[in-house]
C-alpha cells in the first residue's frame, strides 16, 4: 500500500498540473477583455467631452495667437502671433475688464445678502408662510435675466419708465436709471439670487440637529449657536453659490447688452460680441479677448476649490433629521415684509410693466394717466403675436431643443456620474475635471469656439437645431453632473451590488434597481437642464441661422430693433411656455416617482 502511494503519488500531481497549466493560460488571456471593458466606457466619455468642451476651447485658443481669420482646412490657422492681444491694451478692453469684476461682486454680494435671507427664513424659522416664502425664492427662475433686464428697462428707463412716470407725477423727476453700473448689480442680483437660495436653504434643511442641540445643552444663546455653530456649517453652500453668482455675473451678456451698453458701460461679453459683428468681423481679437475672460473665470473657480479644499463639513448620517425651528419672535413681520418685497421687486412688478408695454397702443407714453385713457391698451397685438406663424416656428424650435437637451444632458450626466463613483475605470477623475469646466468657461466663448469647431468638422451640424443642442449641453453639463452625482453619492452601492449577486447582470441592475431609486435625482436633474436652455441665449448668438431662431432670439432681435413692444410680448409669452414646460414636466416626474 505505501509503496503504491509512492508510487502514484507522482502520477496524481502530475497529471493536476496539467489539467491546471492550460486553466491557467486561459485566464491571462482573458485579462484583456475585462481591462476593455474598464477602458470603453471612459474612452467614449472622454471622446465626447472633448469634441464638444475641448475642441471649441482649442480653436478659441489657436485663434487668438494666429493671424488667420479664414480658414481653408481644418488646421489652416495661419502664423503665430501676439498682436491679437494688443486689443487688451485699449481704454475700452481696461475698463471692461474692471467693469466686469466688479459687477461679478456687486451682484454677488447683492445675491448672496437676498438668497442666504430668504433660504435662513424659509428653512429654519418660524415665519408665517414659510411654503410660500419658498416659492418666493425660486419665482425669478421662470422670468430669465434677459426679461428681467427688458422689463426694468420699462420699469426704470430715464425719462419714460413707468416708476419715472409715477415719481415724475410726485415731483421726483428722473429719480431712478436703470442704464448705470447699480442698475445691471440690481437685476443680476435679483435674478441670481435664487441660486444661493436654492444651495443654502438644501444645506440648512439636511443638517443634523443634534450639533445644535449640544450647544443649547452647554449653554449657549440662540445667537451664540447660530453664530458659531449653524452659520459655519453652511459656509460651504454660502462660498460655492457666491463663486457661482460671481462667474455667472461676469460672462452674463443679456443684462450686459441691454442695460449696460445702453448706459455706456461695457464689459467683457459685450465687448467679444461687438467684435464678432464688427464689419469685417474681428474673429481673432475676439478670441484673444475670450482666452482673457476664461482665466479670470478659471482663477475663480480654482480659488474656490482651494479654499474649500480638505475641509469636512458633513452633518448628515442615516438617520431622519428635522432641522429645529428659530423663533424669530419680533422678526416674523419684517422677515415676511422683506421676502414680500424681493417677489415684488423680481416678479410682479417686471411682469406688471411687460404687461403694460404688450398692450399699450402707443408706443410713446408721456403720463401714467394716458394708460387709462380709451383706446390707450389693447390686446390686438398680443393676439396678432399668437397668430404668427413666425413665432409658431420659434416656439417649436425652443421646444424641440430645450427637451432634446434635458433628455440628452441627463443621460450623460448620469453616464458621468456612475462612471466616476460607481466604477473603478481608469481616468474617471479626468472625466469629472472635464464634466466641470465648462463651468469656468462663459457660454460666449464656448459658443464662439463651437461655431469655429462646427464649421471646421466634416459633419452637416451647422445650421441645425443639434448644434444648438450640442452647445446647451456643453455649457449645462456641470450643473447637470453636480445635481446627478449629488444623488449617486447618497444611494448605497450595495443594494445595486446585491442584484448582481443575486444573478442579475449590472446592466439590469443599474435599469431596474438604481436609474428607479435615482428617479427624484434624474427628473430634477432634467427640468434644471429644460430651464436652462429654454433661457438661454449668450450660447446660441453665434450658432443659430434664420431657420433656427429661438424664442430667446427673437426677443433679443426685437430689443435690437427697437421693438419694445414686441419684445415685451414675446417676453410675456416666453415665461408662459417655460412655466407650462416646468408644470409639466415636474407632474410627470412626480407621477413616475409614486
Amino acid at each position: 500500500m505505501s509503496e503504491q502511494t509512492l508510487d502514484t503519488a507522482p502520477t496524481m500531481d502530475h497529471s493536476r498540473s496539467e489539467h491546471v497549466e492550460p486553466a491557467r493560460k486561459t485566464t491571462a488571456s482573458q485579462h484583456k477583455r475585462p481591462r476593455l471593458r474598464r477602458w470603453f466606457p471612459v474612452l467614449l466619455q472622454l471622446a465626447l467631452l472633448a469634441l464638444i468642451v475641448l475642441c471649441p476651447m482649442f480653436f478659441i485658443v489657436m485663434g487668438a495667437f494666429t493671424d488667420k481669420t479664414e480658414r481653408t482646412s481644418l488646421f489652416d490657422f495661419g502664423d503665430f502671433t501676439l498682436d491679437n492681444f494688443r486689443v487688451l491694451g485699449s481704454d475700452t478692453a481696461r475698463s471692461a475688464m474692471l467693469n466686469s469684476a466688479g459687477v461679478g461682486i456687486g451682484a454677488s454680494l447683492l445675491a448672496l445678502a437676498i438668497g442666504c435671507t430668504l433660504a435662513f427664513l424659509a428653512a429654519r424659522t418660524d415665519i408665517p408662510g414659510r411654503k410660500l416664502i419658498y416659492g418666493f425664492g425660486i419665482a425669478p427662475l421662470f422670468l430669465p435675466a434677459l426679461v428681467g433686464s427688458l422689463a426694468w428697462v420699462l420699469l426704470a428707463g430715464p425719462a419714460t419708465g413707468y416708476l419715472n412716470l409715477a415719481l415724475n407725477s410726485i415731483g421726483l423727476p428722473n429719480a431712478i436709471n436703470i442704464y448705470s453700473f447699480g442698475g445691471m448689480i440690481f437685476v443680476l442680483g435679483l435674478y441670481y439670487a435664487p441660486y444661493p437660495f436654492l444651495m443654502v436653504h438644501s444645506a440648512l434643511s439636511l443638517m443634523n440637529p443634534d450639533l445644535e442641540d449640544a450647544a443649547s445643552l452647554h449653554g449657549a444663546k440662540l445667537t451664540q449657536m447660530l453664530r458659531k455653530v449653524t452659520f459655519p456649517l453652511v459656509m460651504p453652500a454660502v462660498v460655492g453659490s457666491g463663486i457661482l453668482v460671481f462667474a455667472l455675473s461676469v460672462e452674463n451678456f443679456p443684462v450686459a447688452q441691454v442695460i449696460g451698453v445702453a448706459g455706456g458701460i461695457d464689459t467683457l461679453p459685450t465687448m467679444i460680441y461687438r467684435l464678432m459683428n464688427a464689419s469685417p468681423a474681428r474673429s481673432n481679437d475676439a478670441a484673444a479677448v475670450a482666452v482673457v475672460l476664461t482665466v479670470l473665470l478659471v482663477a475663480v473657480v480654482a480659488f474656490q476649490q482651494r479654499a474649500m479644499g480638505g475641509k469636512q463639513y458633513t452633518t448628515v448620517t442615516g438617520k431622519g433629521v428635522r432641522a429645529r425651528k428659530v423663533p424669530l419672535r419680533g422678526w416674523r413681520i419684517p422677515g415676511a415684509v422683506f421676502a414680500w418685497v424681493y417677489f415684488a421687486l423680481a416678479v410682479v412688478l417686471p411682469v406688471l410693466g411687460l404687461i403694460l408695454a404688450s398692450l399699450q397702443t402707443s408706443p410713446y407714453v408721456a403720463d401714467l394717466g394716458q394708460l387709462v385713457r380709451p383706446g390707450a391698451l389693447s390686446l390686438w397685438g398680443m393676439g396678432q403675436t399668437l397668430k404668427s406663424p413666425d413665432f409658431h416656428h420659434v416656439v417649436l424650435n425652443s421646444v424641440t431643443v430645450g427637451v432634446a437637451t434635458a433628455a440628452i444632458g441627463t443621460a450623460l450626466c448620469f453616464a458621468l456620474a456612475y462612471t466616476r463613483y460607481r466604477t473603478n475605470a481608469p481616468g474617471r477623475k479626468l472625466l469629472e475635471y472635464l464634466a466641470m469646466l465648462p463651468l469656468a468657461v462663459p457660454a460666449i466663448v464656448l459658443g464662439l469656439g463651437l461655431l469655429w469647431t462646427w464649421l471646421a468638422m466634416p459633419i452637416p451640424v451647422y445650421g441645425t437645431l443639434a448644434v444648438l443642442v450640442i452647445a446647451f449641453v456643453a455649457v449645462f453639463i456641470p450643473q447637470g453632473y453636480r445635481g446627478v452625482s449629488a444623488s449617486i453619492i447618497q444611494l448605497d452601492k450595495d443594494l445595486e451590488d446585491s442584484a448582481v449577486m443575486l444573478g442579475a447582470r449590472r446592466h439590469r441592475a443599474i435599469s431596474f434597481v438604481t436609474a428607479p431609486l435615482l428617479r427624484v435625482g434624474l427628473s430634477s436633474t432634467f427640468l434644471l437642464l429644460l430651464m436652462l436652455s429654454m433661457r438661454e441665449l449668450t450660447a446660441a448668438l453665434f450658432l443659430f441661422t434664420s431657420d433656427t431662431r429661438l424664442l430667446s432670439i427673437a426677443i433679443f432681435d426685437a430689443y435690437d430693433n427697437g421693438s419694445f413692444q414686441s419684445a415685451a410680448e414675446l417676453s410675456l409669452l416666453y415665461c408662459v411656455v417655460i412655466a407650462t414646460l416646468a408644470i409639466l414636466s415636474r407632474r410627470l416626474g412626480s407621477k413616475e416617482t409614486v
